[in-house]
């Protein structure tokens, strides 16, 4: 530690007023220094000319924070001064945090102890904190966060420890006993510092030494829940870090060899364990379950060994108290690679635990333990039983007469779980809730319990879809008092229909699938149903529609399944004419997945066209709701796709309606809300896709009249989409198409080879090059990046398929390039009117696309976040800079 004596500490531990900045902090704080305000994404992030474009990036690149140079060093001392001095207004806290961020940089690059030795005006400051004064929680909290982050290096840590600054900050003596510890910002920036702090052996015989690892334990219970969590996630780490000892081999059980940080942790949590308060039992078991959790070295093992009695102990008593920090630690232990759970007793310890806990305690338990891989089998099918236990008590409570209960594969055992369905409806709601929701959750799992118990499961489901709608009959007196507490229940149908609908992965005996149906159409055709709850059940229906038996080699719905579709279909008349939007909304997009699925097929097709819903449709395309309009208009496109709309008006048919297309454009031109447009132009680019019908007569005219819409909207998504379909059109005219849509009406066109100039063409008369020009200058990012894609395609293109003659071609682009720096200015009223393809060709070769990618990918403000530009903000705030020479960051 010679380097480290060779400079006298810079500060003394006296009381007094900290002194006004030096004439020579003001002078460099207040000198000019190159600084850079927030411009628009792309403006001044590109240059057109005779040469390549260059992204502009400016001087604050990505790696400036990593060492202290001149400007900030000199900008350092008088912002100390500011800081220490509680006359100032203070920082706000995102400054402060971002000052903590850049010496955690410059100390994680270098040497910590170098950077105090040459501003020694930061150790000034975390002197000046123990003064007896006025501070501000904040800048307190601050410097002890700080000191934390520069002793985390050992040399430091003995540089900070000569002048008893650590001691004093973190002992007694410093702000555990004052005023300022009130603050819970003060006490969380205390367990951060000591956090940071805590990283070599050094540290630990501090923590030790000074009573530090005492004040954690206190912090467990703290008022503040961030000051408590941080305080035991401290202790974690502490324990971590001592457990990592020189010793040989693993730590030993007797507890006088433990190290002595280690010994005293787990001195507490054992005297926690045996508490009586159950405040003191939770906060032992979060220790140990983050320990499990994060730590799995050998030791971890041994911990377990020794602390497992005093957990399995929390059992013996009535009632088990933290009974969910429980249940998270066990099965933290059985998660931890470091841990054989059969050789430590811990599946004995989870089975007695399951058997003493209430069903709504051991259901999370029940659900972990059928996520585990390695299970023993008794232990998992006892856990299924205990996951089961609620839906079995159903049937059981329900069931029309003895011994005909569907009981769930005998996994009702006592029956105890009726109990405490019933008292109150809270506790039946809760826990049927939670059931549905921890099966719903392990049904699609490669390890859920096999056989599954399918065809009880769907009995469960649709009984309590029954009980909550009151078409139930139950005879027994628990039975009709369960229906009365879940009778229109909608929490319970909301959990039973997301249930009924993951269990169409599977099958049924077809009379249970029957009486699914028949409950989804109940639930759609009931006015009580909520507009959630109606939401549910269209999703669920389509899933189980999905899921009807196909005839082999046929993909139209079965006879039952067409059988329920006619039933439905008025009924989703009914709810196209809601008058809460939502359900108008629901309707819809059931209607559009419905189309989109089976709209090929000629019995789907034949109910369809028989009912009222596509002209219902075509009416919502002009609902007072942005929303209901947006989901009208994807159905719309979905059914124009299928060649289901009605009929367009036509000399033979004067009385038939507006076309789609025209009704859409309408729509794109015309609607004041966003939702629509968006949905409209996802509608055009599909309908491009897939050479829809209305699109292949005249694309050109098609793709030039929706990009010139698209091209003054001012939502962006609109602009995005329209290069997403522009991109579409680009592909086809150079011979390269997506994959056909099965049910389009006529194949995609498929340009022939020929010359790329040639080629280009048609992209030039539908003006899509100055749409994707302008694009390049919006001030949305996503547009600007998209459109850099699709030139950047298009140059791939160009470079794989230009010929010599086109090479050597070189036409006047002086004019169109004026134009693109007039629109990069800003100034976008002038059009580049008609372009020739060796002109776009020409224009594209001059720009640097790459670097115009990376300068989009960078963050909007990455210009603006230097180190000196938050050094001038902080000291603009009180008048130290003038407010003109401060940045924008």
């Amino acid at each position: 530690m010679a380097a480290v004596t060779r400079r006298p500490w810079p500060c003394a531990p006296s009381s007094g007023p900290r002194p006004a900045p030096r004439a020579g902090e003001l002078e460099a704080a207040r000198r000019p220094a190159r600084t850079y305000r927030l411009r628009g994404r792309l403006r001044g992030a590109q240059r057109h000319g005779g040469g390549a474009a260059r992204p502009h990036l400016g001087t604050a690149g990505t790696a400036v924070g990593l060492t202290m140079d001149p400007e900030c060093s000199q900008l350092l001392p008088a912002l100390c001064a500011v800081l220490a001095d509680p006359r100032q207004p203070m920082a706000d806290d995102t400054c402060l945090e971002k000052l903590l961020d850049w010496f955690k940089t410059i100390t994680e690059a270098g040497s910590s102890l170098l950077l105090l030795q040459e501003n020694p005006c930061l150790v000034e400051l975390l002197c000046h904190m123990l003064k007896p004064q006025d501070l501000s929680s904040r800048v307190l909290s601050f410097s002890l966060r700080l000191t934390g982050v520069f002793a985390a290096q050992e040399d430091c840590f003995q540089y900070l420890q000569q002048g008893e600054l650590l001691p004093r900050l973190f002992g007694e003596a410093g702000p555990l006993g004052g005023a300022a510890w009130t603050a819970p910002t003060v006490r969380s920036g205390w367990i951060q510092g000591l956090r940071s702090l805590a990283r070599h052996p050094s540290a630990l015989h501090f923590l030790a030494d000074c009573g530090a690892v005492d004040t954690i334990f206190s912090l467990q219970g703290d008022s503040s829940l961030f000051v408590a969590s941080a305080a035991g996630q401290l202790l974690v780490h502490i324990l971590g870090l001592s457990m990592q000892g020189p010793a040989d081999g693993p730590p030993s059980l007797q507890a006088g060899d433990w190290p002595a940080c280690a010994q005293k942790i787990v001195g507490h949590i054992e005297e926690s364990l045996r508490s009586m308060a159950t405040p003191q039992i939770t906060q032992a078991l979060n220790v140990l379950t983050t320990t499990f959790g994060h730590c799995h070295d050998p030791w971890t093992r041994v911990l377990w060994v020794r602390l497992s009695p005093l957990v399995a102990g929390l059992l013996e008593k009535d009632p088990v108290p933290a009974a969910h920090s429980l249940v998270d630690l066990l099965l933290s232990v059985a998660r931890s690679p470091g841990l054989s759970s059969s050789s430590c007793g811990l599946w004995e310890t989870l089975a007695q635990t399951l058997s003493r806990l209430s069903p709504t305690q051991a259901g999370p338990l029940a659900l972990g333990i059928l996520k585990l891989q390695d299970c023993s089998q008794a232990l998992r099918a006892q856990a299924f039983a205990v996951l089961l236990q609620p839906l079995a008590c159903v049937l059981k409570a329900t069931a029309q007469a003895p011994g005909a209960s569907g009981v769930l594969d005998g996994t009702v055992g006592d029956f105890a779980t009726v109990d405490t369905l019933l008292p109150s409806k809270a506790a039946c709601v809760g826990l049927l809730c939670r059931t549905l929701a921890h099966l719903e959750l392990l049904l699609p799992l490669p390890q859920r319990p096999c056989p599954w118990p399918q065809a009880p499961l769907l009995g469960a489901a649709v009984t309590l879809l029954q009980l909550c709608q009151g078409s139930a009959s139950p005879t027994s007196d628990t039975g009709r008092h369960l229906c009365a507490l879940l009778l229109g229940c909608v929490r319970v149908q909301r959990a039973a229909l997301d249930f009924l609908g993951t269990l169409s992965q599977g099958t049924g005996p077809p009379e249970l699938v029957t009486e699914v149906f028949a409950v989804l159409l109940e639930y759609l055709r009931s006015p009580d149903s909520s507009p959630t709850v109606l939401k549910k059940a269209f999703q669920a229906t389509f899933r189980w529609l999905l899921s009807s038996p196909k005839t082999p080699g046929c993909w139209d719905l079965d006879p039952q399944a067409l059988l329920f579709l006619r039933e439905l279909l008025p009924v989703l008349q009914k709810r196209l004419c809601s008058p809460c939007w939502e359900v108008r909304d629901s309707g819809l997009e059931f209607l559009t997945q419905m189309t989109g699925r089976w709209g090929g097929q000629a019995g789907f097709r034949h109910t369809l066209l028989a009912s009222e819903v596509p002209k219902l449709t075509e009416q919502l395309l002009r609902d007072p709701e942005s929303y209901v309009r947006a989901s009208a208009v994807a159905a719309t496109g979905q059914l124009s796709s299928q060649g289901l709309c009605i009929s367009p008006a036509s000399p033979e048919h004067p009385g038939g309606q507006q076309s789609p297309l025209s009704e859409l454009l309408h729509i794109l031109s015309t609607d004041s809300e966003g939702f629509p447009r968006r949905a409209a132009m996802h509608v055009f680019t599909q309908w491009l896709r897939d050479s829809h019908a209305d699109v292949v007569g005249d694309t050109e005219e098609f793709v030039a009249g929706v990009l010139q819409v698209a091209s003054q909207d001012l939502d962006w998504e609109v602009r995005a989409q329209g290069l997403e379909l522009a991109l579409v059109f680009l592909e086809q005219t150079l011979g390269q198409p997506g994959s056909p849509c099965p049910y389009a009406v006529t194949p995609p066109v498929v340009a022939p080879a020929c010359p790329l100039a040639q080629a280009l063409q048609p992209l030039c008369r539908v003006r899509l090059f100055e749409f994707a020009f302008r694009a390049l200058f919006d001030c949305d990012r996503p547009v600007a990046q998209k459109s850099c894609d699709l030139l950047l395609f298009l140059r791939a293109k160009m470079a794989s398929s230009s010929s010599p003659q086109e090479a050597r071609s070189s036409p006047d682009v002086a004019s169109v390039e004026a134009a693109l720096q007039r629109w990069q200015a800003g100034d976008q009223a002038q059009p580049l009117g008609d372009l020739e393809p060796e002109v776009v060709l020409a224009v594209l070769k001059s720009m640097d696309l790459e670097g115009l990618r990376g300068a989009l990918a960078e963050s909007s403000d990455h210009v603006e976040k230097s180190p000196q530009s938050l050094l001038q903000d902080m000291l603009a705030t009180v008048g130290i800079l003038g407010e003109n020479e401060a940045d924008c960051y």
